[in-house]
């Protein structure tokens, strides 16, 4: 008997791309046309960063973060750059070239980049990408790592070296963030239209388990509409 594929053997990045290239570069292009749930998305963002009490004596006086498969900045400029009273430097990591084109040239972070709190715009998937070169050339590891609705577009596999490469480059004190769909059925699901994978909570888990990571607080977004997946937040730290 043949044991079918599991659903992220389906992945295929120039897909995901190929998707995206055909998606408006805007906020409701961001939110595959639901616009609305930012505002909803960014405060639950907020209070969920609120409770793990990041800021204390020891962390550092500017906080260096990545927002991960930022699109256009949307949570860069919303969220991000809004922390720790705007002290605060925030990279770009994001695999679309139109995109990263807005957030260096358009206007949505035009206040942001010119304060100087923006840091890298980096045009590069998630699955190159490695955080420890980046915080090495700077000389000073992440305070928190970003991702939101992107890590679907990696496979199992790619997801945990992803997550081990961000392990080891968020200083003591920090977080590695993972906010995503949630699928409530039993298996996780491949979509082909963006080609990507929604998780199964426990898939998570026992991926962020695989990569060497704790997780220290989880929470479900509230108030988005019932017909979309649910949302789940994930902070994370080195187990050991």
């Amino acid at each position: 008997m043949t044991t079918a594929p599991p659903p992220d053997a389906s992945i295929d990045q120039a897909k995901s791309i190929e998707y995206w290239n055909n998606v408006e570069a805007t906020p409701n292009g961001m939110l595959g046309g639901y616009e609305y749930v930012s505002r909803i998305d960014i405060q639950g963002s907020k209070n969920f960063l609120a409770k793990l009490r990041l800021k204390t004596a020891s962390s550092p006086e500017i906080w260096k973060v990545a927002d991960c498969g930022a699109g256009i900045g949307r949570i860069t400029k919303l969220l991000l750059t809004t922390l720790n009273k705007g002290k605060v430097i925030v990279d770009i990591i994001e695999p679309v070239e139109k995109f990263t084109k807005e957030a260096i040239e358009g206007n949505n972070l035009k206040d942001e980049r010119e304060d100087g709190r923006v840091g890298k715009i980096v045009n590069m998937g998630l699955e190159q990408w490695d955080p420890v070169k980046t915080t090495e050339e700077r000389g000073e590891k992440y305070y928190i790592i970003w991702n939101q609705w992107c890590v679907g577009h990696l496979s199992d596999v790619q997801l945990v070296a992803y997550l081990m490469r961000c392990k080891n480059a968020v200083l003591e004190g920090g977080v590695i963030v993972v906010k995503e769909n949630i699928t409530e059925t039993k298996d996780d699901m491949y979509d082909e239209t963006d080609s990507s994978v929604t998780r199964t909570d426990q898939k998570f888990k026992n991926l962020f388990r695989q990569a060497g990571l704790r997780v220290v607080r989880t929470e479900v977004q509230k108030g988005l509409p019932t017909q979309l997946y649910q949302v789940r937040s994930y902070a994370l730290r080195a187990a050991v």
